[in-house]
């Protein structure tokens, strides 16, 4: 499980560093960056891939795929570590302010169309996780999305990277403990991290 929150929690900034669009669109979708390694298996696959579990958010009996729990899971909880972060919450000012107000619409919303994109971007074929949001470059843009207060900065990219660091040391995992089960996973999703950057960055 540590191995796939790793990957999941990294993944997670491939997505979208400050994804804040919330709300799915159906005019622009996104390119997402390429999911697997040459003859490898997906990033997916690598995070618990198709096989069913129960869900700990739903009623007993319902099931869910181990990638997509492993991807939501660790979205849900990156969202707190950014948000506790003064050097870029401001891009979720919005957000911020709902759940203030006891609203988590927004939240939810957040956490449900960021795993969707997570999926996509790491290759479950499973249609039910078809991401249908703004593209990452217009999700991105004040111009584009009322969700997010200003155009994203290189330091801001680069600090969220700093908060996923901080969102895997809560949960006990450090470059070493993949060493030996899988040590390719690092180098790929910093590989793929790193596609995501130029589209976010403007």
């Amino acid at each position: 499980m540590k191995k796939q929150v790793i990957l999941a929690a990294i993944c997670l900034t491939t997505a979208s560093v400050f994804y804040t669009s919330c709300k799915k669109s159906t005019t622009t979708t996104a390119t997402t960056p390429a999911a697997t390694t040459p003859a490898g298996p997906t990033l997916y696959t690598r995070v618990g891939g198709t096989a069913m579990v129960q869900d700990p958010q739903a009623a007993s009996g319902t099931m869910i795929e181990k990638g997509r729990l492993t991807l939501r899971s660790v979205v849900d909880s990156a969202i707190y570590v950014i948000a506790a972060d003064a050097n870029i919450n401001s891009y979720f000012h919005v957000l911020l302010a709902e759940v203030g107000a006891g609203n988590t619409t927004g939240f939810s919303a957040l956490s449900e169309n960021f795993t969707d994109f997570l999926c996509t971007a790491t290759g479950s074929t499973n249609t039910a996780f078809v991401y249908g949001g703004k593209s990452m470059k217009d999700a991105h843009n004040p111009t584009y999305s009322s969700r997010i207060t200003t155009l994203v900065t290189s330091a801001a990219f680069d600090q969220f990277v700093t908060d996923i660091g901080t969102a895997l040391a809560k949960n006990g995992v450090t470059t070493a403990s993949t060493a030996s089960t899988d040590p390719n996973l690092i180098p790929d999703l910093v590989a793929l991290l790193e596609t995501t950057k130029s589209t976010i960055v403007q």
